[in-house]
Order: C-alpha cells, then sequence, then structure tokens
C-alpha cells in the first residue's frame, strides 16, 4: 500500500457561514480544504476540523453564565464537546484504515450547533 500523507486544519464553526470583516480568515481555510482537489492524486488526503464549543482555559473567562446558557439553547445535544471527542475526530481523519478514504471533508463536531444556529 502506497503511503499516505494526511493533513488536516481547523476552522471555527462560525466560518461556515460567510461574516463580515473576516472573510481574509474565511478565504484562507477555503484555500487549503481545497487542496484535497489538487493534492488526492499523490496520496495527500486534506480534510478539515470544525470544533464547536468546548471549554478550555483559553475561553473559560468568556463563557458567563449567560452565555452559556444562549449557546446551549442552540445546541440541540444540549452540551459542550469534550476534548477526547475532539480528539476522536481528529483520529478518525488521520487513521490510514477508518479514514483512509476521507478525503475533501469538513468535520463538523459542534452538537448540531451551527445547523441552528447561523
Amino acid at each position: 500500500m502506497p503511503r499516505i500523507t494526511t493533513i488536516f486544519s481547523f476552522l471555527i464553526v462560525s466560518s461556515l457561514a460567510v461574516l463580515p470583516r473576516v472573510f481574509t480568515y474565511s478565504s484562507s481555510k477555503a484555500a487549503v480544504h481545497n487542496l484535497a482537489r489538487e493534492w488526492g492524486r499523490q496520496g495527500i488526503r486534506v480534510n478539515t476540523l470544525v470544533p464547536g464549543f468546548f471549554p478550555a482555559e483559553q475561553n473559560r473567562k468568556v463563557l458567563t453564565e449567560d452565555r452559556i446558557q444562549k449557546i446551549l439553547a442552540h445546541t440541540p445535544m444540549n452540551r459542550f464537546g469534550e476534548s477526547k471527542e475532539l480528539a476522536d475526530a481528529a483520529l478518525l481523519l488521520a487513521s490510514q484504515q477508518a479514514g483512509a478514504f476521507i478525503t475533501g471533508a469538513k468535520l463538523i463536531i459542534d452538537g448540531d450547533f451551527n445547523a441552528t444556529s447561523i
């Protein structure tokens, strides 16, 4: 079996819709994602992880009780993601077995927040 290289990038869930004043961010992420079309023939898989809300040190200060309730009201699973869930999704995309035929995918891991919010 030929050696397969896997590349994945991260998008923020709000980048799935066109947002004013951040078009350069969205454009650059779309360019990375579109590499899948160009590099697939060389055995390079390119995928994108799109995490929703995963509490971490860098965002705990902005997660006020009011903000938490607003986020959860738009999240059908009614909870935040856990770091293991994000890590497992990355492992799927990196896997030479489970993810071997996955390329050009945007894997949204957000408890359906995106579909009901934006």
